[in-house]
């Protein structure tokens, strides 16, 4: 009996063996020939009535592993294609990759400098925004776009290690982090209160009456749109690839549809599938005049009441600490920067009625789906990295993005939760400066975690190891290739998982 193996690479398994009958047969469904995806190998997987199991290579390997029969082989085996990925057993079941550390904060010339800034857009709405790595003039410019609930401060990571090689913006959306309004939106016709005079108390957006700058203000994702994209025109003054998380991830995709002149690709992190709660004034004017209040102020007198019972619960210190624990897989995961950032925030005057503005304003003009066709249709690469134990965003949305754009790749990392650019920085850097140098390349560098460009098409597992704070870590890595289907991968997961009891991470 004789086994040859290329397990050390990201190669698919061709295996030769002769008249073996292996004793858990049933773990290998019928596939038909193929030729393997390097193009060197033409293989014959055909299980016959014997239940003796016949896989023939016309060229053999190197290195020779026969631990592997002893072993359980829980490989997917689609169409004739075998991944290395799942081969279990003897320590070796994932190929495991070293991924760089994040940059040593206790010396001060290992990581980038971050600056804060404020961009004035219109008159009284003030962008903040933070940059890193301005002197990286021939580099790839990144614009980092936050979550809802939070800002720049969140990509805290990204900018101190990607702007030791790349040009980094993170900005804040109007309504949110730093870019709350520095004064009142509404005027105060009526006499404060007792409360309301020693200025402790004072609530914006209560008034009566919208001041002129704000008669028109809502912070719906079309603003946000035109937030980023005149930021990019007027700021970073060159196309950028745009990363978002969560709703950043909406209106990366967005902004990418009705501008794709000014970005050069969107990276999706966890990215919210859907945005807005009420009809959109030009897509659907006579559903929307239904609707007699979307987000503007003042806030109307019954949405006031509404949202002071709201808001005393949900900025409540240990509200918040609840939502950060939900949303991180891996609770050792340090959050107090952001937990304090946030209470930062919610203690900003005009934090409550921004908030009611921003969940009453209506949808985008675009739904995601339609966003994400925008893209394809004008060529915009997309990437997405999503933390595989989000509550919210779940692994099915992330595959629906992947059906409807199948040569986009995805990279599902487990642990990680919700925000895996906070949880696992190393591990979305590691990823987001290899995509952008196979984007930069014209695909002439592979893809991180793959061999050649030609093996975009497969599924690959891999571990990936890195250190932090002296102690090892590690994440899988599961690559979504290009020629998978999801019903193919559904069947056979189901097959695997209910019928012969084997179970594919």
């Amino acid at each position: 009996m004789e086994v040859h193996s290329c397990y050390s690479t990201t190669y698919y398994c061709i295996v030769n063996v002769s008249r073996c009958l292996i004793s858990n047969q049933a773990k290998f469904p019928i596939v038909k020939e193929r030729r393997s995806y390097s193009g060197l190998h033409v293989y014959s997987i055909k299980k016959k009535r014997t239940q003796r199991l016949t896989i023939t290579a016309l060229k053999g390997f190197d290195s020779v592993d026969s631990s592997l029969l002893s072993e359980s082989y829980n490989s997917d085996i689609i169409d004739g294609k075998v991944g290395t990925q799942n081969v279990t057993g003897s320590a070796k079941s994932v190929p495991k990759v070293i991924v760089p550390s994040l940059p040593d904060e206790t010396k001060a010339d290992s990581v980038a400098v971050v600056d804060s800034c404020l961009w004035e857009w219109k008159p009284k709405l003030k962008v903040h925004y933070e940059k890193s790595g301005c002197q990286n003039v021939n580099s790839a410019p990144i614009l980092f776009l936050p979550g809802f609930g939070v800002g720049s401060f969140h990509y805290e990571k990204q900018l101190k290690d990607l702007g030791r090689d790349h040009r980094i913006w993170a900005l804040d959306f109007l309504g949110q982090g730093k870019s709350l309004p520095c004064e009142d939106p509404t005027s105060q016709s009526k006499r404060l209160d007792e409360s309301e005079r020693d200025g402790n108390n004072v609530v914006w957006g209560f008034g009566d009456e919208a001041e002129p700058w704000a008669k028109e203000l809502v912070y719906s994702v079309d603003l946000w749109r035109d937030q980023v994209r005149y930021f990019i025109e007027e700021v970073t003054k060159e196309p950028v690839y745009v990363v978002g998380n969560s709703l950043g991830g909406y209106v990366a995709l967005y902004l990418a549809a009705y501008y794709p002149q000014l970005v050069k690709g969107v990276t999706l992190l966890n990215a919210t599938p859907f945005w807005g709660l009420l009809p959109n004034p030009v897509r659907s004017p006579r559903l929307s005049r239904l609707f007699p209040w979307a987000g503007t102020f003042p806030l109307p007198t019954t949405i006031r009441k509404l949202t002071e019972l709201v808001w005393q619960k949900i900025s409540a210190p240990e509200s918040i600490a609840e939502v950060l624990k939900q949303v991180y897989a891996d609770h050792t995961t340090k959050v107090d920067k952001v937990f304090s950032s946030i209470l930062e925030i919610i203690e900003h005057p005009a934090a409550a009625a921004s908030l009611t503005s921003i969940m009453f304003a209506p949808r985008g003009q675009l739904s995601f789906k339609e966003a994400l066709t925008g893209c394809r249709m004008n060529n915009v690469p997309v990437c997405l990295m999503y933390g595989k134990e989000d509550p919210w965003v779940m692994p099915i949305w992330a595959l629906q993005v992947k059906r409807q754009f199948p040569e986009a790749p995805y990279y599902q990392i487990s642990p990680a939760g919700h925000c895996p650019h906070d949880e696992v920085p190393e591990i979305v850097n590691f990823l987001l400066r290899g995509w952008i140098k196979n984007i930069e390349s014209h695909s002439s560098v592979a893809l991180p975690l793959l061999d050649s460009p030609e093996s975009i098409e497969y599924d690959i597992v891999r571990d990936l190891e890195f250190v932090r704070q002296g102690m090892k870590k590690a994440v899988r890595v599961r690559f979504y290739g290009s020629m998978t289907s999801q019903w193919e991968r559904l069947r056979m997961f189901l097959k695997s998982r209910f019928q012969y009891g084997v179970y594919s991470p």
